[in-house]
């Protein structure tokens, strides 16, 4: 058992911190990484650049490094806005919306080239039978290309966002109070770093167990030939 002196419900209120960063990240992420997609696949120069720029600048900057540009040089970006606009008081930025933020902006970019190739995976001939029955590219892409699109994105998807919970810890770099804030608070103060640091491995691993199974549950959901293919085994294998 893990003596954790108090911290216990500390942990746990980080730990739903994480979740809600995570999660809102996430959301704001996959809207980044569609319009990215979109945008590169558009065949308008201007937005295809953009979106170029977009994912070979994010990709190169270390998300440790991204957060903190957010933080601190959003403040400053802010601040000389507010000072044009007349006013000179001081703002603050919300730690919680900056990691939001940073983290949102580093998983669009990567889920950029997962939605880009798992569009240009299904055949051209949808689109053209499409509108050959006359709807429109709008129409075609809500209700044909879409559709099939999450089912091939799904596993590079369910990557990052593995990758994307696993990241929510930086952002105690900037003072949010998530769950690698409070277990490097308790190691301080109780000088038992292995026991809150191995306690908060748990959690973690727990976390991404949980979306795992997530992930699994929805490419099966996504995949009904596979689904039923898994039934006939399993009525095969009872039968023998």
């Amino acid at each position: 058992m893990f003596d954790l002196q108090g911290y216990g419900p500390l942990l746990i209120q980080g730990t739903i911190l994480t979740i809600k960063l995570g999660l809102a990240s996430l959301v704001l992420g996959l809207v980044f990484g569609l319009l990215g997609a979109l945008a590169k696949l558009s065949g308008i120069w201007i937005l295809e650049k953009i979106a170029n720029v977009y994912t070979t600048v994010v990709r190169g900057i270390p998300e440790l490094l991204m957060v903190f540009f957010i933080f601190y040089g959003g403040s400053v970006i802010f601040a000389a806005i507010a000072k044009q606009m007349g006013y000179h008081g001081r703002l603050d930025i919300s730690q919680f919306w900056a990691g939001v933020t940073a983290l949102s902006i580093m998983f669009g970019a990567y889920a950029t080239e997962v939605f880009r190739m798992a569009i240009q995976d299904i055949p051209k001939g949808q689109w053209e039978s499409a509108q050959s029955i006359g709807m429109t590219p709008f129409q075609t892409l809500r209700r044909i290309i879409l559709p099939q699109m999450w089912m091939v994105a799904l596993p590079g998807l369910g990557n990052l966002a593995l990758v994307l919970l696993k990241d929510t810890a930086l952002v105690s770099l900037i003072g949010l109070q998530d769950l690698m804030y409070y277990s490097q608070r308790a190691a301080q103060s109780t000088q038992k770093a292995f026991t809150f640091y191995l306690a908060a491995a748990f959690i973690y691993l727990a976390l991404t167990s949980v979306v795992t199974l997530f992930i699994m549950w929805c490419e099966s959901r996504a995949n009904p030939a596979a689904r039923y293919a898994k039934r006939l085994r399993k009525k095969s294998g009872g039968q023998a």
